[in-house]
């Protein structure tokens, strides 16, 4: 595979990890950040401390910061890099895997809402990679995704559906780039907020990272900033204040479906990151916001489903799709809707 393909590997799942953690002590006297840090850090220079500091990776209470910002005391100061700061050595854990098919090549995978797909800063174990490791042997690693045997894409921790493992060398190489060359069918369901004008729709626009939260990703429709991102999107159902909606990915840029709904004032259902986990259409009556409660309690993530997955075989060269039916919590979600403006 091209170091090319190997690079823009598909970034469902956004991480990035805390290298340094400084809370500034009490008798701390004001001093410029980059200089604090360089002093602090062992083997950083002033460069490299003003270079993290203008990319976003140094917070100072929760918030990017600037080179000339003075210090105060108790300040807490947290430096963020996109690589792990330990050895990349996976634990197998004993974790059930809901397997939806398996040969000796590759095995497609139902991933459960709430499960991390792999390691990361906050989450070393637990994940469906450390499930992986410990079921199957040798599992294949591509060159820069060290630490994530296996994986050719990634979806969000809070987001449920299908992801294909590749279980040997043969399959990796082809499998990553049928995903950077868009070959891959994937269909997402995703329940939105209001109901759009039209009954369908293409949202075109490049996906960055966010320069006021690096956790959060953008959309820069001149192209200015991030990578070029294309989702097409259907409405299954309109219930007068969210809408089923089906999503087709084009590319798989980080938070894709999430940044492009919220470009177009539809926020996935109880996105925190993205603004869904509020009232944004709908009634003022107690009843409705209460009815509105108990369905983010039903269901406290984004509604975002990855329902099916189609490729064709890295070695047989047959065509290979997959469904996985809405989890209980997203189906129960979407009843409770259903029913409310049934009998409204």
């Amino acid at each position: 595979m091209s170091q090319r393909i190997e690079e823009d590997l598909e970034e469902d799942e956004l991480e990035l990890y805390e290298h340094h953690r400084i809370l500034v002590d009490k008798g701390q006297s004001l001093m410029r950040i980059d200089k604090f840090l360089t002093e602090k850090v062992a083997n950083a220079t002033r460069n490299k401390v003003q270079q993290a500091i203008d990319s976003g990776a140094v917070l100072v209470n929760g918030q990017p910061t600037k080179s000339n910002y003075k210090i105060k005391p108790l300040d807490d100061i947290r430096v963020l890099l996109e690589k792990p700061p330990r050895d990349t050595e996976v634990l197998a854990e004993n974790i059930p895997l809901d397997i939806v098919f398996e040969d000796t090549h590759l095995l497609v995978v139902n991933k459960p809402a709430g499960m991390v797909v792999h390691p990361a800063h906050g989450n070393w174990t637990g994940t469906l990679v450390n499930g992986l490791v410990y079921h199957f042997e040798h599992l294949p690693e591509l060159k820069g995704n060290v630490g994530r045997p296996g994986l050719v894409h990634r979806i969000d921790k809070d987001t449920s559906g299908l992801l294909v493992i590749a279980k040997t060398e043969e399959a990796m190489a082809p499998l990553a780039a049928q995903f950077f060359h868009h070959t891959i069918d994937r269909t997402y369901l995703a329940l939105v907020w209001g109901e759009p004008e039209a009954d369908s729709g293409t949202v075109r626009g490049h996906v960055g990272r966010s320069a006021k939260d690096r956790k959060v990703m953008d959309v820069y429709p001149d192209g200015s900033q991030g990578k070029h991102a294309v989702t097409h999107w259907k409405v299954l159902q309109r219930l007068r204040y969210v809408s089923l909606m089906q999503c087709n990915l084009e590319t798989g840029r980080t938070h894709q479906i999430r940044a492009h709904m919220k470009f177009i004032n539809h926020p996935l259902f109880n996105d925190a990151m993205y603004g869904g986990d509020k009232i944004r259409k709908g009634t003022q009556f107690a009843k409705y916001k209460s009815f509105v409660e108990n369905c983010f309690d039903l269901m406290p993530r984004q509604a975002l489903h990855a329902m099916s997955l189609g490729f064709i075989h890295p070695v047989t060269k047959e065509k290979l799709y997959f469904e996985a039916p809405l989890p209980e919590d997203f189906l129960a979600v979407l009843e409770k809707w259903q029913s409310y403006v049934k009998h409204e």
